[in-house]
């Protein structure tokens, strides 16, 4: 976005080149406004202040308020002795925010002391629960921003001796992580190069009608990928975040501001689930797309190498198996060669601070999560629920119902999904033969439900992950729309599914 600054200073004249209002001057802008700049894809009269990333703006309005940046001084006449006005912005809150803050502590202490420590479970392990669900409670209520808060949450299970330092710390090697890290990196590429401009222009122009047009486009691109590049994390990472960031920001829609209503909230979360955008029709949309594509020319050296490493990247994550090369190297190999190109330089990936960011929240998140499984929380918990219903003596139906909710909900405490399905899956298949539940329902249902768990919370799974990294998503709403849709998603596979799955003969 061109930044316009202000410069002014105490003069004895009264006139200037260009006056905003009585009094006010524009005295130079830090660049030059362009006054041949292609049109944004979206009309003005879909979406107001429209902005494209890699495009000046005809003129961009000064802001309602003062900017202690911006600096502006009244012309005035000799006579007018009279300093200007001086206006100091508040500071901003410092610290944590207090009552999200004690309300998170006091999960945790409660769990800890107040609630006597099962006898199947350890001290360690209920300690590392309570501070999991403090941190947890926190992430919701946000005292801190989330990777610094998961940074005390880290702090606090190495300090109290509930984990040693390299345990804490084990995470950070893992392998999706660091997948989801350079994914950012192959983001900042694709507009750095203006690549993703390109591809999001195309995109309007073939479904850019109405916002519902793109989300559908992008949910079907998805589908045709899927079977060649099965890692959901590279999908979300490689592909598809960077087309979503450009399309919103052609849109005018930023992360971490209030425009991430207009467009990018809504591409980001239909990727999960139902998000509604602030604007749905846009029917001169994709006209306004085909004229920028001419403006923009041809592809760019830089766009082409840019096609080239991703095109490498795809086929390296399709054949990685045969080739014995793991996801996770074949981004290292990709980005390495957009580095020795020069299509990105080192500070590129410094300044990406939502890949930082990520890594270190994530990164405590998937620590604190494997080792609630190998200290044996799950298994207690899991046990608990198969003792509930031995005693209870349920129905098929029933325990059916039961086993899947508790399978479902005991998510909240995985950040993966290869991860739960590896600790808990065969556990419950188990329960749910031995509660006389068909046998390829049980099945069916587990798999289903691993699916649709990996959108509850933003790391329930490696591409949730990226997705709220993007930065169009508010915490809150991400925990808000993922419970809602949960309900929502056991109503229809609940009840059309159980109908359909009987006319079909799986029970």
């Amino acid at each position: 976005m061109e930044s316009l600054a202000l410069h002014c200073s105490f003069t004895t004249t009264t006139t200037t080149p260009f006056s905003l209002n009585p009094g006010i001057s524009l005295h130079s802008r830090s660049k030059p406004i362009s006054r041949s700049s292609p049109p944004s894809i979206f009309p003005p009269s879909s979406f107001p202040s429209l902005r494209s990333p890699l495009n000046s703006l005809l003129f961009s309005p000064l802001p309602k308020r003062r900017n202690p940046l911006l600096f502006l001084t009244r012309a005035t006449s000799q006579n007018d002795k009279d300093p200007p006005p001086q206006t100091t912005p508040p500071p901003p809150p410092q610290g944590a925010k207090l009552l999200p803050f004690l309300i998170s502590i006091s999960i945790g202490l409660i769990v800890r002391f107040l609630i006597p420590i099962p006898v199947e479970v350890t001290l360690q392990a209920w300690q590392l629960f309570a501070i999991f669900l403090s941190t947890i409670t926190g992430l919701v209520l946000s005292p801190l921003p989330v990777g610094a808060w998961a940074f005390l949450g880290l702090t606090t299970s190495i300090v109290t001796g509930t984990l040693p330092f390299t345990t804490a710390f084990g995470a950070f090697t893992n392998e999706v992580i660091w997948l989801i890290v350079i994914s950012f990196f192959f983001a900042r590429g694709f507009v750095k190069t203006g690549l993703g401009d390109r591809i999001a222009t195309y995109f309007v122009k073939w479904l850019g009608k109405s916002t519902l047009g793109l989300s559908y486009g992008l949910t079907l691109s998805e589908a045709l990928i899927a079977p060649a590049m099965p890692s959901t994390t590279a999908r979300a990472g490689g592909v598809f975040v960077p087309i979503i960031k450009s399309l919103s920001l052609s849109a005018g829609s930023r992360p971490g501001d209030p425009s991430s209503r207009k467009l990018g909230s809504y591409l980001v979360q239909s990727q999960f689930q139902f998000y509604p955008p602030e604007i749905k029709d846009t029917p001169d949309a994709p006209a306004m797309a085909a004229k920028k594509l001419e403006q923009m020319g041809p592809v760019t050296k830089n766009e082409w190498i840019m096609v080239g490493a991703m095109l490498l990247a795809v086929t390296l994550w399709v054949c990685g198996d045969i080739l014995g090369i793991p996801s996770v190297v074949a981004a290292m190999i990709c980005l390495s060669m957009l580095l020795l190109l020069g299509v990105l330089d080192w500070d590129d990936c410094l300044s990406e601070k939502s890949a930082w960011d990520t890594l270190a929240w994530f990164a405590v998140l998937v620590g604190m999560a494997s080792q609630l499984t190998n200290l044996g929380i799950v298994s207690w918990m899991s046990g608990c629920v198969a003792k509930s219903l031995q005693s209870l003596s349920l129905s098929w139906p029933v325990a059916f119902v039961v086993l899947q909710a508790s399978y479902f909900l005991i998510h909240y405490l995985f950040a993966s999904q290869t991860g739960h399905v590896g600790a808990l899956y065969s556990a419950f298949l188990a329960m749910h033969l031995a509660a006389g539940v068909p046998g390829v329902l049980a099945v069916l249902a587990l798999g289903y439900n691993t699916n649709l768990f990996g959108s509850i919370t933003h790391y329930s799974s490696g591409q949730a992950a990226v997705y709220y990294g993007a930065g169009y998503m508010e915490l809150p709403d991400v925990f808000k729309m993922g419970f809602v849709m949960a309900i929502v998603n056991a109503i229809v596979w609940g009840g059309v599914g159980t109908l359909w799955w009987k006319f079909l003969g799986i029970y």
